[in-house]
């Protein structure tokens, strides 16, 4: 049975890529392919950083199944990540994010069997990480992921997600366009790019409420997995071309768009991608051109947000048909 795998350990990665076809519209004169990591078991891009940080982890001897903790500091998708192959392994995962991530997030991070510990909104990401920190120093055999700083996180998307993405374009890009969470996506996919000897320019987005990699200051926004407020020591911002800024509602309406005109359920970071991706494929000078743009999450984890609000509403008043129209 050459067909089954092992284990969800084995599934990670390899994931498609789709042309929009709808939302760029007339005005766009570039192509858009999108990178489906929503597609990973997990649903998100942080499925491979889960993967890098537990596999190489055990390599090095740092972690053991059923002895080691894994901690980490996270805004969602990265901790289900390790909630999910720490289960498949037998880890115990504590993980602390701010209160401000969705429910659903929580829900699968508990449904995994992960330990949940909410940190202050007015705290930000730098508060779950100050949290991770005191609980690794009282916890016996504990190790923290450090998802903003391990050299593995850029190293496991210029060993897959970049070759992946250069096998299915042939190398043929202009542009490569990612969020901003913890910059190893964008990253690694550059330095694999660059050592093809590809003249592919590469482009960071982030929320433009909170623009620190454009030089601005960190404040509040509503596009969860990406604008962490501080620029990660993982991010090669000399790989950068350019950094677009996405307003949180731009980056909603977007995201609403894409499942009713693509048929693709995508999270709110994504939509701030595909949006950044549709305005740079508009400039003239890019008429023509061919840009892949990451879709980093699928769209379910976020039913309780900002994005649905309005549908949220409109599905809890749908009129019930009367028992005689049923008959």
């Amino acid at each position: 049975m050459s067909g089954v795998k092992n284990s969800v350990f084995d599934i990670v990665g390899n994931t498609p890529m789709v042309w929009l076809n709808k939302v760029p519209g007339d005005a766009c004169g570039a192509r858009i392919a999108v990178k489906l990591e929503s597609e990973n078991p997990a649903k998100s891009v942080k499925d491979r950083l889960g993967w890098a940080i537990i596999n190489y982890a055990e390599e090095e001897g740092k972690i053991t199944p059923g002895k080691s903790t894994l901690v980490e500091a996270t805004s969602g998708n990265t901790g289900i990540a390790l909630a999910m192959l720490g289960a498949a392994k037998g880890y115990k995962v504590i993980l602390t994010m701010p209160e401000t991530m969705s429910l659903e997030r929580r829900c699968l991070l508990k449904a995994y069997g992960a330990e949940v510990v909410l940190t202050p909104a007015s705290k930000g990401v730098k508060g779950a990480i100050a949290k991770a920190l005191k609980i690794c120093e009282a916890t016996p055999d504990s190790f923290y992921t450090k998802q903003f700083e391990t050299p593995v996180n850029a190293r496991i998307h210029e060993e897959t997600t970049g070759p992946e993405v250069w096998k299915a374009t042939d190398g043929k890009i202009d542009y490569f366009v990612s969020g901003v969470g913890t910059g190893g996506t964008v990253t690694g996919v550059a330095r694999y790019f660059k050592k093809q000897g590809s003249e592919c320019k590469f482009v960071a987005v982030e929320p433009a409420e909170s623009p620190v990699i454009s030089g601005g200051k960190p404040g509040p926004h509503k596009i969860q997995g990406m604008g962490a407020g501080f620029i990660p020591d993982v991010l090669e911002t000399g790989l950068l071309a350019e950094t677009i800024t996405v307003p949180s509602a731009d980056a909603i309406a977007m995201g609403m768009r894409m499942p009713k005109e693509e048929g693709l359920m995508v999270g709110i970071s994504s939509g701030a991608i595909v949006k950044a991706a549709i305005d740079l494929g508009s400039r003239p000078e890019n008429k023509g051109k061919t840009i892949v743009a990451v879709v980093p999450s699928f769209g379910e984890r976020y039913l309780s947000t900002a994005m649905f609000a309005d549908l949220k509403k409109e599905c809890e008043n749908l009129p019930i048909c009367t028992p005689e129209e049923c008959s």
